[in-house]
């Protein structure tokens, strides 16, 4: 049985949510009913992702912005709230990653990585604040497995990843008490997706990742989003701070790449 969930009237921004696994947050979310609103900071990415969302005659809007930039972050963020109404959903997924052996990583390639993941993570939920503090707002963050496993050629993601689940705690801890519920969603392996390209390159990779899955498959973008379509509604009223892996197990078997 398919669960389903009613958005209609319901404002919802994905930062990040221009391609990948984001843009299928993004139109779960607008099948869902809601107004949605992407991010990114490059426009011809953006327009491209509002084309598609705003499609069936769907209500769409696009932002341009830095994720590193926190006034830029604040003037987007409010600019849809603006145009959409006050946000009842906000997903923050912006994130950057490249494999490298920490003996090979430059400080500014480490630094690149935690200024977008974990800075980028705290100026959204920080300019996100303001237009969603009022019981029934919900914040996600998209994490990574890299937050909880160590993975070689991944320090920089791993540190700026634990990061993140760390704010999605500590602001869980500070704005429940307003009705703000703040939690963080955990893609495992996903098929067709950017980062599955960078991490498994190769078909011999991907088969053994699978298997590495309890569920011996890898999963879908819509899994995610279906996730995040249920961390965002009532029937998750009483759900604040947790960190939600949608990964068929692959954490509970400690993230094998091999």
């Amino acid at each position: 049985m398919r669960a389903r969930f009613d958005y209609g009237g319901c404002a919802v921004m994905v930062v990040g949510g221009t391609s990948g696994i984001n843009l299928g947050i993004a139109g779960a979310f607008a099948d869902a009913g809601a107004r949605v609103g992407v991010a990114s900071r490059r426009r011809e990415k953006v327009d491209a992702a509002v084309a598609v969302l705003s499609r069936e005659g769907r209500p769409a809007f696009g932002a341009v912005f830095d994720v590193r930039d926190a006034d830029a972050v604040e003037a987007g963020i409010a600019g849809f709230a603006a145009e959409a109404g006050p946000i009842d959903v906000l997903v923050s997924g912006a994130a950057g990653n490249f494999p490298a052996l920490a003996r090979d990583l430059s400080p500014n390639g480490f630094k690149a990585v935690v200024d977008i993941d974990l800075l980028g993570t705290f100026h959204v939920m920080r300019a996100a604040y303001p237009h969603m503090r009022r019981p029934g707002g919900s914040l996600i963050n998209v994490s990574a497995p890299q937050a909880q496993v160590a993975m070689a050629m991944q320090v920089h993601v791993c540190a700026a990843k634990a990061g993140v689940d760390m704010v999605t705690r500590c602001l869980a801890l500070e704005w429940g008490p307003e009705g703000l519920r703040v939690n963080g969603v955990v893609p495992g392996p996903i098929d067709g997706t950017e980062g599955m390209a960078r991490l498994a390159p190769t078909d011999e990779i991907r088969a053994r990742v699978a298997r590495g899955v309890p569920m011996g498959r890898l999963g879908s973008a819509a899994e995610v989003a279906a996730a995040c379509l249920f961390l965002g509604s009532e029937a998750a009223g009483y759900v604040n701070g947790a960190i939600l892996p949608a990964d068929g197990g692959w954490l509970v078997n400690g993230a094998p790449l091999a």
